[in-house]
């Protein structure tokens, strides 16, 4: 996952402002409490951040793949 793609997918699924706040206020445990914005600008792995952020925030796991993007193997 880009970065790109993981900004669409974060505005898709959260919306513009909401998204936002999200990315950089929301604490994520799987990230040892930074938020996606400080985790993405630590170089952690887009892909890893987004998940991150799915898990925090209950997204179901069907809508996770990200915009146009196929869904992961099991």
């Amino acid at each position: 996952m880009k970065r790109s793609e993981f900004e669409i997918a974060v505005v898709d699924e959260f919306g513009d402002g909401y998204g936002r706040v999200l990315v950089n206020d929301l604490a994520l445990s799987r990230l040892g409490g930074r938020s996606a914005r400080e985790a993405l600008d630590a170089g952690v792995e887009v892909r890893t951040v987004w998940l991150a952020l799915c898990d925090e925030t209950d997204v179901p796991a069907g809508r996770r793949a990200g915009v146009g993007r196929p869904e992961p193997r099991s």
